[in-house]
């Protein structure tokens, strides 16, 4: 481990700060917008901008990157995140902040594309599982630290927008100065949709219903907060631990997904998810009778959380993220289980495409329950997808019997990888670029 860390210091020290200043922009706007009095489908227009980007971005991305070359479009999208946050402070309109969050999310994508092609060319067949652990850390410890920047300056300030242009900024720095030479990028291939449902329906479906529960759990939480009337560093604990929570879940989970049927383990998440959205629904003190009183339908939500018992609702939130973070990496799992080992990496673009179109819509439909039934739409929303979940779960089993594959088995993944990124698990069997210096 130590060997990789010096060969690519580098590399994930920029990547590490890209992450801080990601995690801290997404849930700053979340709040701004709040007490800037938009609307909450405004504010989820605004934070599917940024799926949209992304899913766009990860279509048109991979053919500029083999015309133009590494350094050159990662220091360019570096410059373009960097410019968005900017954007932000000095035209506060729900338009411009959509825009803005488009071209963040095409820049995102873009990052993370050459972040891992970069890693592909550094791994060895010995190295990648250890650059992977790495890769994950890095991203989820480094995005929870960005929700921790909350307490800086008050969201409604400049300061924390200056921020996170600067540490767009200072990313480029150890990435560009670097010795070595950028990796020679190649393409990855998608199995299409079509094929991919009819390899696994449940795998993809629930892949699919997965986008709309994960873009909502992380963008439009801190909405949710900031009208319960928590504090600013009540959200920035919140976050921080919903994010780490959600990785660390990951590994019991998956265990116990190699062990038995992955289709119950995905139903049994969703079905705990489900409890725990209820029990924070219960917890948040709020009676649906009250959610659609004049004062809710204006926004007007600083006196609404008297009731609230803030302990069980962290509790329950904390747990429902543990449960839901692990849904991508076990549906590509379960998919995983009836492809060969040759066409994992390929399986996982075409989930990635999948998921992209869920993700788009997801804070857009959350945002609307908000809008009509109060705060609490929020968990009505992921409660909505969870039961769908289950309920396709459950005639799936009925009719397939679970076959297991000895060449599969479930890799914690964070939540944005790319193709790219799933090439590094050792699980693909897929021969990177510096395999030929393993025998020498």
């Amino acid at each position: 481990m130590g060997k990789i860390i010096r060969n690519s210091w580098a590399l994930f020290t920029g990547f590490a700060v890209i992450m801080i200043s990601h995690g801290f922009q997404g849930n700053l706007l979340g709040i701004r917008a709040v007490l800037e009095n938009f609307n909450f489908i405004a504010t989820g227009t605004m934070m599917s901008g940024y799926f949209v980007g992304y899913f766009i971005g990860a279509n048109i991305i991979p053919n500029l990157v083999s015309k133009v070359g590494h350094i050159r479009v990662f220091a360019a999208f570096a410059s373009m995140a960097s410019l968005s946050s900017l954007v932000h402070v000095v035209f506060v309109d729900p338009v411009i902040w959509t825009l803005a969050r488009f071209l963040t999310g095409f820049s995102m994508i873009g990052i993370l594309i050459i972040v891992e092609s970069w890693l592909n060319d550094r791994a060895t067949n010995k190295t990648r599982g250890k650059v992977l652990s790495l890769y994950m850390f890095i991203t989820f410890f480094a995005f929870a630290l960005g929700n921790l920047l909350l307490n800086i300056s008050g969201p409604q300030n400049y300061e924390p927008f200056i921020l996170i242009s600067l540490l767009f900024s200072i990313a480029l720095i150890p990435i560009l100065l670097t010795k070595r030479k950028p990796p020679t990028f190649k393409k990855t291939s998608s199995i299409k949709i079509k094929e991919l449902y009819k390899i696994s329906p449940f795998g993809s479906f629930s892949t699919f219903c997965s986008g709309f529960i994960f873009s909502a759990m992380f963008t439009m939480l801190s909405v949710y907060a900031v009208t319960m009337n928590l504090s600013v560093f009540d959200i920035s604990i919140l976050l921080f631990a919903v994010t780490l929570s959600g990785a660390l879940f990951q590994w019991p989970i998956g265990s116990l997904s190699d062990k038995h049927d992955r289709r119950l383990v995905i139903i049994g998440c969703c079905i705990l998810a489900s409890i725990f959205a209820i029990l924070s629904i219960s917890a948040s003190g709020l009676s649906f009778n009250n959610l659609i009183a004049e004062e809710m339908i204006r926004f007007n939500y600083f006196s609404i959380g008297t009731g609230m018992d803030k302990t069980k609702l962290f509790i329950f939130i904390i747990l429902l993220s543990g449960m839901t973070l692990p849904l991508f990496a076990l549906n590509l799992a379960l998919v995983n289980d009836y492809i060969p080992k040759e066409k994992f990496v390929a399986a996982g673009a075409g989930l990635n495409i999948i998921f992209g179109l869920g993700a788009m819509a997801g804070p857009i439909i959350c945002s609307i329950l908000m809008n009509v039934l109060g705060p609490n739409g929020f968990f009505v929303h992921l409660l909505m997808f969870f039961i769908i979940i289950t309920v396709f779960g459950l005639f799936r089993i009925s009719k397939r019997k679970y076959e297991d594959n000895p060449e599969s088995t479930f890799t914690p993944l964070p939540k944005d990888i790319t193709p790219l990124g799933i090439e590094l698990d050792p699980e693909t069997g897929v021969d990177l670029s510096n395999t030929a210096n393993d025998k020498k």
